[in-house]
């Protein structure tokens, strides 16, 4: 594929991912600093961590679509530390910023066609690889919900809507 000086070709990030992402940017109004540090018993990460986790995640999805590869040791941005919601913010936008350059380079026909090798013998289409990232952001917020119950924090109608 010949990226370079072509224009966006596709409305994919804006028209599906951003959508996804609301809710996690929704999350940032509903807790609080303090709430980032908070950890649920066991093994589980902090709030915070679990952030970070979801932000790293769509890096290494950001990188599958830059590079046709996807590789789960790839962090595309190194982490706000200590994490705050300003920093998280911030974070995510550059996140949001570097997926959607990532995915502009497609047409609207190369979505479609199997490009990006996810290993294994598992080649995806760029539109396939984002609904498997689609899928694992809806499970982020899963574990988003456990925290935000055990916080006692209600997301409102917006979040129970989309998450349930």
């Amino acid at each position: 594929m010949a990226w370079a000086g072509r224009h966006p070709m596709n409305t994919l990030f804006d028209e599906e991912i951003r959508g996804h992402h609301s809710m996690r940017d929704h999350v940032l109004t509903v807790v609080s600093d303090d709430d980032l540090t908070k950890q649920m018993p066991g093994w589980n990460p902090t709030l915070g961590e679990l952030l970070i986790e979801m932000g790293d995640l769509q890096g290494v999805y950001t990188h599958s679509f830059a590079t046709l590869a996807l590789d789960w040791s790839h962090r595309q941005l190194p982490a706000p530390a200590p994490p705050t919601i300003e920093t998280l913010r911030a974070w995510f936008g550059a996140h949001d910023e570097a997926m959607k350059a990532a995915l502009d380079r497609f047409t609207d026909d190369e979505l479609h066609v199997g490009s990006i090798d996810r290993g294994g013998g598992f080649i995806a289409s760029p539109f396939v690889q984002h609904q498997v990232y689609r899928e694992a952001v809806y499970i982020f917020y899963g574990k988003l919900s456990v925290y935000l119950g055990a916080l006692r924090r209600d997301a409102g109608p917006a979040w129970a809507a989309w998450i349930g």
